[in-house]
């Protein structure tokens, strides 16, 4: 017997359907887009690439760049901003810890650039929704931004410093491959350090491709495929193959089990916004209780966090407290003294000099009485190089001054031009001739230490500068030659018989390096006082043929052409 007809029932369940239907196309509409955050420092190719095959109705594009305002990556992650997809197209400098590391521009009035710095800044700081805490992918198109090379010590390094430290040869080693991983410091290291957890950073090892040739790259890997694995989230190592040639490669991003997430937490230590500065200086000084072979490690850090300290930042009790803290540490001022004392490389020395000044260690007349250890110590030695006089010269002209008293020339002028370079850096007037006519002495290393100083203490007089032009063209080394002419060329030369000299000496040049050092100083100098039309005659006529192409020689003749 059939079951009875209920009309409540069948309501019920007809009222059921309904709203699942109903609900069918609002879940379809509810997935959000995601967000493929750009950050255009240089060519927008990259970016123009992934936006021209990834579906609208699936991505969203966000340029993190706001030109004309310095801190428009902090402005993304005050907004809320939270990136799937990160594309980074710029130039990048890939240097040492304290010179460098920045994503920039080619274009001369382009003046937004990206610190890695600020990079970890933002990723330090972040919560759970932060500006980089969704990201599935990483793209870096610039140069050397995961490569692999150490930029800070080399495992032998390391051990140098664990030896001066106490430790004995053979542990000294095997510490140093250890910490080689844990304290992993490369351009590749420093990237999976900020994109924590990404499953996916491309990046290249060493050179990448120019903007227009990575974008036809591009366009190959998303018609082959690539938007659907975008897409899915799948990305993996397919799109290495669509980059031939080139050093693109992947990796992932530190995760709380690699060996330096230790490493990580210490740097953001330095730089999460979310600790205050007293808290920031009481990290700082529990750091400088570790094996100083540790501490130098973190010298780029304590640079930075020490120079951030301004003066006004003393007046909070709790800051206050804490710097006289550090200061009144004297077990912790004489370890990191006697490291720096007893480092072979002078540079490093003023570097931590300079930090034991910030932290209070060197007040007064204590800094100076420290740099005058240093310049002696380079004085003493039998040798001196152009990175000791760079350095000399690189003081401030009041430690130059006070400096300058504590260190005696030879009284008979015997003193090598090395020595006579550090007493000029540091006011001698009379051993300044000598440097000078050193630009032209038939001894390299001579040139080279030449060249140091007068770029920081350039040719003023114009007969001076007159006489080395015809010594110059008198010199029988070529490659002696070259770096002289260099030289010159950062006086941007004005005076018409130096330059008249100068031109004279290209036509009996016999080397293409010469010539060529020659167009350099002259596309630099004023050479509307020449005659425009018969020196690119001169040129046209002497020059010798080039290897490689369109060079500097040509350009210079294009703009006397030009001009005329």
């Amino acid at each position: 017997m059939p079951a009875p007809f209920r009309p409540a029932r069948w309501l019920a369940f007809a009222a059921f359907v309904a709203a699942v239907i109903a609900l069918v196309p609002l879940t379809a509409h509810a997935a959000p887009k995601k967000t493929v955050c750009t950050i255009t420092v240089n060519s927008s190719d990259e970016k123009e690439a992934f936006r021209r095959h990834l579906p609208k109705d699936e991505f969203q594009f966000v340029e993190l760049v706001e030109r004309g305002r310095p801190d428009w990556l902090e402005s993304a992650r005050r907004k809320g901003v939270q990136c799937d997809i990160l594309v980074i197209s710029g130039h990048y400098d890939g240097g040492d810890y304290a010179g460098g590391n920045e994503f920039f521009s080619e274009h001369v009035d382009a003046h937004e650039y990206l610190p890695v710095e600020e990079m970890e800044r933002v990723a330090c700081s972040a919560s759970g929704d932060g500006l980089f805490s969704h990201l599935q992918a990483v793209y870096l198109f610039g140069c050397n931004t995961l490569n692999p090379e150490a930029l800070r010590s080399t495992p032998s390094e390391i051990a140098h410093n664990l030896e001066r430290t106490g430790h004995v040869q053979g542990e000294a080693e095997r510490m140093a491959r250890a910490w080689s991983t844990r304290f992993a410091d490369s351009s590749r290291d420093r990237m999976r350090h900020i994109f924590k957890n990404v499953p996916a950073i491309y990046g290249f090892s060493s050179v990448a491709p120019l903007g227009p040739v990575a974008a036809t790259y591009l366009d190959r890997y998303f018609r082959s495929g690539g938007t659907q694995e975008l897409a899915s989230g799948r990305a993996g190592a397919r799109i290495l193959d669509y980059f031939p040639g080139r050093s693109l490669t992947l990796t992932r991003g530190l995760t709380d089990a690699d060996a330096d997430a230790g490493f990580r937490r210490d740097v953001c230590r330095f730089v999460d916004d979310g600790s205050s500065t007293a808290a920031k200086i009481g990290f700082v000084h529990a750091l400088l209780v570790r094996d100083m072979a540790e501490v130098r490690l973190f010298l780029d850090r304590l640079e930075r966090f020490t120079a951030s300290l301004k003066s006004e930042d003393a007046l909070e009790p709790d800051i206050a407290d804490a710097l006289a803290t550090l200061a009144a540490d004297a077990a912790a001022r004489d370890r990191f003294l006697a490291f720096e004392r007893a480092s072979d490389q002078p540079s490093l020395r003023v570097r931590m000099i300079t930090v034991a000044e910030r932290l209070g260690w060197l007040p007064g007349e204590a800094k100076q009485a420290e740099l005058m250890r240093l310049v002696g110590d380079l004085y003493a030695r039998p040798v001196v190089t152009g990175a000791d006089v760079d350095l000399v010269c690189t003081l401030s002209e009041e430690e130059q001054g006070r400096l300058g008293a504590s260190i005696g020339a030879s009284p008979d002028g015997s003193a090598d031009i090395g020595h006579a370079a550090i007493v000029a850096c540091l006011g001698g007037g009379e051993q300044r001739t000598r440097v000078m006519e050193a630009l032209t002495s038939p001894r390299d290393a001579d040139v080279q230490i030449a060249q140091v100083y007068l770029r920081h203490h350039p040719i003023v007089d114009v007969h001076m500068l007159r006489d080395v032009a015809m010594e110059i063209g008198q010199m029988a080394d070529a490659g002696a030659q070259v770096r002289a002419l260099d030289t010159l060329a950062h006086h941007r030369l004005s005076d018409p018989a130096t330059l008249e000299e100068l031109a004279r000496l290209f036509p009996v040049a016999r080397s293409l390096g010469v010539q060529r050092a020659i167009a350099g100083i002259l596309l630099r100098a004023d050479y509307a006082a020449l005659d425009g039309p018969d020196l690119a005659r001169t040129l046209r006529e002497y020059r010798l043929k080039s290897p490689n192409g369109r060079d500097l020689i040509d350009v210079l003749i294009t703009r006397l052409q030009t001009a005329s």
